[in-house]
């Protein structure tokens, strides 16, 4: 079969350099030279000589836990190689981090991240309960993390003088420098009165950036008949 009976916009292209890029809008590609880390389940195609090794009890002394607050069990991959990596078709985008960075993102958002970075669970401070997303992982150290989610990601400034108000379902991630906490918008009452229902977002304040989603309900798959 001829290459030339497919759309060059689908054609993938030989690594240049080994690490994470972004081979569309629905997928990662990772070029392997060592060891990665990627979310269970989100490889759909590699290359070369790679082992992919479930990881129950974390990695070394960096996986503080191998699983999210959201339940997302992550796996080694090492050797040499190509993967590619994709979660329900969501989009991916990767996230640069440098050292004295420290970014915080939604377990479920997780898709693939360098074994340079350290990666930790930690709870949201002032979500409270009701807040949703109690734990969310957080990232240090230096390299790229690959995330996922529903639409584009909309990368909101956050300034002292003008903090962020965030859906918790639809909050991403954001650098942890910034203060956070339950803000209701609305009281019981007015929702009785037929409000809008969101009675409570994530509030940030101070310098940096959050992430969020251009949408607030998680899909659910369909269940079988």
């Amino acid at each position: 079969m001829k290459g030339d009976l497919f759309s060059s916009e689908h054609m993938v292209q030989p690594a240049t350099a080994p690490g994470m890029t972004a081979e569309n809008a629905k997928s990662i590609k990772y070029a392997v030279n060592g060891e990665m880390f990627a979310r269970q389940g989100s490889m759909i195609a590699f290359r070369g000589n790679l082992q992919f090794e479930r990881k129950g009890q974390g990695v070394g002394g960096m996986l503080k836990r191998a699983v999210t607050g959201e339940g997302l069990p992550l796996m080694a991959v090492r050797g040499q190689g190509e993967a590619w990596f994709a979660h329900e078709a969501q989009n991916c985008f990767i996230v640069e981090i440098d050292p004295g960075d420290v970014f915080t993102v939604n377990g479920r958002n997780v898709l693939c991240f360098d074994a340079s970075l350290t990666y930790e669970i930690k709870t949201v401070k002032g979500a409270g309960i009701s807040g949703g997303g109690l734990f969310n992982s957080v990232f240090t150290g230096q390299g790229r993390l690959g995330l996922v989610c529903e639409g584009n990601p909309l990368v909101i400034p956050v300034s002292p003088q003008y903090p962020v108000y965030v859906d918790t379902d639809a909050v991403v991630g954001w650098t942890a420098s910034l203060q956070t906490s339950l803000h209701r918008s609305q009281s019981f009452g007015s929702m009785l009165r037929g409000g809008s229902g969101e009675a409570a977002q994530l509030m940030l304040q101070g310098e940096g950036f959050v992430v969020v989603r251009p949408s607030e309900v998680t899909p659910q798959k369909a269940q079988p008949h």
